[in-house]
């Protein structure tokens, strides 16, 4: 089962998360195999507001385990965590994304709509990196979706997703993550 993890920061958490990348990292060593995306997100400015993550993970229990036993979230350094079932659409990781387009920002995009058992309309072209509709635990009802795509700028990313579809959209710039090569 394919799940989406964001862990959102805490206001001031920049710090502690630096102190504890090692952490982090050695943690999500344990997951790569399992990983569809990764990375954090950040401000214009590079300050770090969150963490993605998108893996494949047995069961509901196992996705839960991985949210909450993350060094960062432990530590008190997220003041929230998005968990859902997700669904591939793309069907490949961040590692297959061709990037065509060399100059352009990365973004996460989410998007929040009222609960619906209908599949929903989700972005296609080259600027994908991963996308996906965000379920219920039972994946039987679509609850928005979330986006990774590189674009020209915030106000492309957010076009992504249909604002007469989702009663939210959120727009976060984002980067590949892992340990460094």
């Amino acid at each position: 089962m394919e799940f989406f993890c964001y862990h959102r920061d805490r206001p001031g958490s920049t710090p502690l998360r630096t102190q504890m990348v090692e952490e982090h990292w050695s943690y999500m060593d344990r997951f790569a195999a399992t990983m569809i995306a990764r990375g954090p997100t950040f401000t214009d400015d590079e300050t770090l507001t969150g963490s993605v993550h998108i893996l494949d993970l047995p069961d509901t229990t196992a996705a839960r385990a991985f949210a909450f036993e993350e060094p960062g979230y432990q530590a008190g350094a997220y003041r929230d965590v998005l968990l859902r079932r997700w669904r591939n659409t793309l069907g490949r990781t961040m590692w297959d994304f061709g990037d065509s387009r060399p100059d352009d920002t990365r973004y996460l995009v989410l998007g929040f709509c009222e609960p619906t058992t209908d599949d929903i309309d989700l972005p296609d072209g080259e600027e994908l990196i991963a996308c996906g509709p965000l379920l219920s635990d039972d994946g039987a009802v679509v609850v928005g979706a979330a986006v990774l795509l590189a674009a020209a700028s915030a106000d492309d990313a957010h076009r992504a997703l249909s604002p007469a579809r989702f009663t939210t959209i959120e727009v976060h710039q984002w980067d590949f993550g892992g340990r460094p090569a």
